[in-house]
């Protein structure tokens, strides 16, 4: 699909592609066009601000309702993460006003070569493929199809031209489909049964439009064939033999015999292989892992693909053991060496894990974290060791900030996407996602800017609230979810403030769940003051944010960290609302909030910091004119002439602010303390 020659058409002068009147396709200029795919055409385009080439695919809609489901299906696609898949870079939904007709433009990698040039350049010159290129690519694509595979991601379209090359022994798989597009039966009457080449690559099952893992099988088992074949058969009888063999799997047999004549490199290993691939029952094709196992394990081949080292031969326990008796520069050693052994990884962390703090290097050993966050992208499918990386990192983040409180947590790009990585190979493994979240919160507060929005982009924020909404069951996952929330909202990276809307209503259902948890309290005042700074809590809500951080003191009053940054809330939500500051001062069950300040102030009276946000929420209260007699009758003046007198550095106004009843909310005096570095 992306290769250069006959398949390019150059736009006649003035010539439009479909879409580009569209405000997104205007920094997109236009060079050529491929030849149509089964799903719609295929652009390579150019940005015009920074010249670099891109492929662009348009499918025509048919209305609004099926380009927003295509789209919505293929976004969390753009979240992939894995060396040998090209994910979409762009996903965008245009209207072409010339013939009214609306596109959904999917913007993918360029590159001049593909499978399909390197199939077709053998072909002509009748030449076999090299068979260690051909292991080293073909460990490749096992590799990102095993990844696809393990989250439950089918590609459907899997072809020779959907295999690019990045470099002459790199390649990626590109263009993944959506089930909405491929069981598109029109699309497929006008496009894919005008050119059956193309069509070829699918499993029969596939061509009624079903689609599974074992699809995926098929195709790539086609590919593989093509491969093998290309030095004696010409396009048109490859095509042909892939098509037949959806109905008589015998013919398989022929040109394997063929294959041996010819002397082709590892033709009994794919004399094996092939037959289990292509068989026309979905649930008699072997599986991804079966393939890996009849190609790597059980036969010769080699690949540079990392991942494919999971499948080496185990070194037995009493050697790791031997190995790993030493101080840690020796087991990082070890772990270095034996870097593609996943049961040496393991052993060597719990290991360390069992090791004392005087012993790790602390505060912060730079090549023992090295070497774990690598482990950890070498095996990022492998659980247990996912498991036990994150445990051993929270185990020196702990030592570490007992021991030196004041070091700074490593945190650059690499730890940050590997722990994003590991959340998605294991979407559902929740003491991972625990500990992701914990480490993330630790080592959110030292990120710089660029890794702030890998965190946004990655969706995290919205994978924090999908898993509060649906693990309320959970107490782990709420108490690591709300502090991960706490500290990004803490740094204030959080552009996107849309989502949060939700959060007020979360954090009800979580107290409501956990009503006596000091500790899940406590985060929740953290986010529910920062999200009132933030104006992201509504106007609706402010009664029943109010209401809780109000029990939470109740709770516990004892917790200077809650109580800090409720009342500092409640400042923040009655400095902009009558409603709220009625909320404080009406008596309810438990009593009034009033009282309630009152017994704070005594709990936490040589806590400056304390009984400067209870006296900012004084100052808000005494604002509004209908609840100043309260106040008065509740001897909150002296309350509050009291903290001038004994914090004399105190931002809060004197107690003259009793004294002034038209002073508007927006006039009062500014909270002390309100920026997000306050919670240090």
């Amino acid at each position: 699909m992306l290769g250069p020659g006959s398949n390019r058409r150059r736009p006649t002068q003035g010539e439009r592609g479909p879409g580009s009147p569209g405000e997104p396709m205007e920094k997109y200029q236009v060079l050529y066009q491929l030849n149509p795919g089964a799903l719609g055409v295929n652009l390579v385009v150019e940005e015009m601000e920074t010249k670099v080439k891109h492929v662009i695919k348009q499918v025509e809609c048919m209305d609004d309702h099926y380009a927003s489901q295509a789209l919505e299906e293929l976004m969390p696609l753009l979240k992939l993460r894995h060396a040998h898949i090209s994910v979409y870079q762009e996903l965008f939904i245009t209207w072409n006003g010339e013939i009214s007709s609306l596109y959904l433009c999917l913007v993918m990698e360029f590159n001049e070569l593909s499978f399909q040039e390197v199939i077709e350049d053998k072909r002509k010159a009748k030449k076999i493929i090299d068979s260690e290129w051909m292991q080293n690519v073909l460990g490749q694509v096992l590799d990102a199809l095993e990844y696809l595979h393990h989250l439950d991601i089918i590609h459907r379209n899997l072809k020779p031209s959907n295999i690019i090359l990045i470099s002459s022994d790199h390649c990626k798989l590109q263009d993944l489909s959506s089930n909405v597009l491929m069981t598109d039966k029109a699309k497929w009457n006008i496009r894919a049964e005008e050119d059956p080449f193309r069509k070829s690559w699918m499993a029969p099952e596939a061509l009624n439009f079903s689609f599974s893992q074992k699809s995926d099988i098929w195709s790539l088992g086609c590919i593989i064939l093509d491969m093998t074949s290309c030095s004696f058969m010409d396009g048109t009888e490859a095509m042909h033999l892939r098509k037949s063999l959806r109905q008589s799997p015998g013919s398989l047999k022929a040109i394997l015999k063929t294959m041996e004549e010819k002397q082709v490199p590892d033709v009994e290993t794919f004399g094996n292989l092939l037959p289990l691939m292509l068989q026309i029952d979905p649930s008699d094709r072997i599986t991804i892992k079966d393939v890996v196992h009849i190609t790597f394990v059980r036969g010769s081949f080699k690949s540079s693909c990392v991942s494919l080292t999971l499948h080496r031969q185990m070194v037995p326990a009493s050697i790791t053991d031997m190995l790993l008796e030493g101080n840690v520069a020796s087991i990082l050693e070890v772990m270095q060496k034996f870097s593609g052994w996943p049961e040496v990884q393991l052993r060597a962390m719990k290991r360390l894990l069992k090791m004392p703090a005087d012993q790790l290097g602390l505060p912060w050993p730079p090549e023992l974290v090295e070497v774990v966050v690598t482990t950890m992208q070498l095996h990022d499918r492998v659980l247990d060791v996912q498991l036990c990386a994150c445990s051993l990192l929270l185990h020196l983040l702990g030592q570490a900030l007992v021991h030196h409180p004041e070091a700074k947590t490593p945190c650059n790009q690499a730890i940050t996407s590997t722990l994003l990585s590991a959340l998605q190979s294991h979407p559902e493994e929740e003491p991972l996602l625990v500990m992701v979240y914990s480490l993330l919160a630790i080592t959110t507060t030292q990120e710089s800017e660029s890794l702030s929005d890998e965190l946004q982009n990655a969706g995290l924020l919205e994978h924090i609230l999908e898993h509060l909404n649906s693990s309320l069951e959970s107490r782990d996952v709420c108490a690591s979810g709300l502090g991960l929330l706490w500290a990004l909202l803490l740094d204030g990276i959080i552009v996107n403030k849309a989502p949060l809307e939700k959060v007020p209503d979360l954090i009800s259902q979580v107290l409501a769940t956990y009503p006596a948890d000091g500790e899940m309290a406590e985060a929740s005042c953290g986010v529910f003051w920062l999200l009132s700074l933030l104006g992201c809590i509504k106007e609706q809500q402010f009664e029943q944010v109010v209401a809780l951080l109000l029990q939470s003191i109740r709770l516990c009053q004892d917790r200077a960290l809650l109580v800090n940054n409720a009342y500092r809330g409640l400042a923040s939500l009655v400095r902009v609302s009558e409603l709220a500051a009625f909320k404080v001062v009406v008596q309810e069950e438990g009593g009034s909030g009033l009282s309630l300040i009152k017994e704070t102030y005594q709990l936490h009276r040589d806590d400056p910091e304390v009984v400067e946000n209870m006296g900012m929420l004084l100052v808000h209260l005494a604002s509004y004119e209908e609840i100043l007699p309260e106040l008065v009758s509740s001897s909150m003046k002296a309350l509050l002439q009291e903290i001038k007198e004994r914090f004399t550095s105190s931002l809060v106004s004197d107690s003259s602010a009793f004294s002034k009843p038209g002073l508007p909310p927006g006039g009062s005096p500014q909270l002390g303390c309100t920026t997000s570095r306050g919670l240090e």
